[in-house]
């Protein structure tokens, strides 16, 4: 299937059409307002949707209408397919795209949380762009330990370039909490986080830090990403119960405990990233400090 720059429709709509298509490629679906927003410039409404009729006309994206909400946008198969070929996803794993099924609506939260951060650096003159953006990455987790995840599954990690007051690269894994499990479940993850940065991988009879030297997570960052948990999907006070109830959780745990020591992390409500931005000073710190700060600050 040819990519939409080299069908014989409008030349000036090829590159809108082809961020779009790499937009749903990694944020896997969007609404269509979520969609032009995360273009860069932004196109004008119209336009866009009707650059994403012609990829529907081609079979390269689908879309689904609910019951007065608006459309939700994803690649189609095929065009999952024709977007992993392109060179910059080289080496991206291919993942079914759909925008039904339950876990649709975690999946459009974690558009927005991307949205939060995008946004907010272009108003900062940061670095970043809707495809620093990653998804679901996971990093198996083999520490012999009898219970537990066997790997760890981030909702998503965000790479970012500060450009001032002094540039920096920062990384952050991101879990999006709708307040659909237990508070207890969404604080277990913090134990999982903390194994990862404690994981020695076991090669043979002997741990590969007898080879190297490394952790396994050093085999992919040089610095471990921060930890930021964006809350959502509740009122304001059964949000902040989750944050004491992960507040607990790091402190009352040791190996949470310790992890928080070496590796920023922290909390906050996803309606006030959108309301006040995603650098502002609405992150709790989950390591027992007080008072609230940027998540760049933690």
């Amino acid at each position: 299937m040819p990519t939409p720059s080299s069908t014989a429709s409008s030349h000036r709509a090829a590159p809108v059409r082809e961020q779009a298509l790499a937009a749903l490629f990694v944020h896997r679906a969007a609404e269509t307002e979520q969609l032009r927003r995360l273009l860069a410039p932004p196109p004008e409404l119209r336009y866009l949707r009707r650059c994403l009729r012609d990829l529907r006309g081609l079979g390269l994206v689908h879309s689904v209408t609910r019951a007065h909400c608006p459309s939700v946008w994803s690649l189609t198969d095929q065009g999952a397919r024709n977007v992993a070929s392109w060179p910059e996803f080289a080496g991206r794993r291919l993942r079914r795209h759909t925008t039904m099924g339950a876990r649709s609506a975690h999946t459009l939260a974690v558009t927005r949380t991307a949205l939060a951060f995008i946004e907010d650096a272009r108003r900062r003159g940061d670095e970043v762009t809707a495809l620093d953006w990653t998804p679901e990455v996971a990093h198996p987790i083999r520490d012999g330990a009898g219970v537990g995840d066997r790997a760890l599954i981030a909702d998503a990690l965000l790479r970012y370039t500060r450009t001032a007051p002094t540039r920096a690269m920062l990384r952050a894994f991101v879990e999006v909490d709708r307040a659909t499990e237990s508070s207890e479940r969404l604080a277990s993850k913090v134990i999982t986080y903390a194994r990862f940065y404690d994981h020695i991988p076991v090669v043979g009879r002997r741990s590969a830090a007898d080879l190297s030297g490394m952790r396994a997570w050093q085999r992919s960052y040089l610095v471990f990403p921060r930890l930021l948990f964006v809350l959502t999907g509740a009122g304001r006070q059964a949000l902040l119960h989750r944050v004491a109830d992960l507040r607990a959780m790091v402190r009352g745990h040791p190996s949470t405990a310790r992890f928080a020591e070496d590796v920023p992390v922290g909390a906050a409500v996803l309606e006030e990233l959108e309301e006040l931005g995603a650098s502002a000073p609405v992150w709790w710190s989950l390591d027992g400090r007080t008072g609230r700060r940027s998540w760049m600050e933690l």
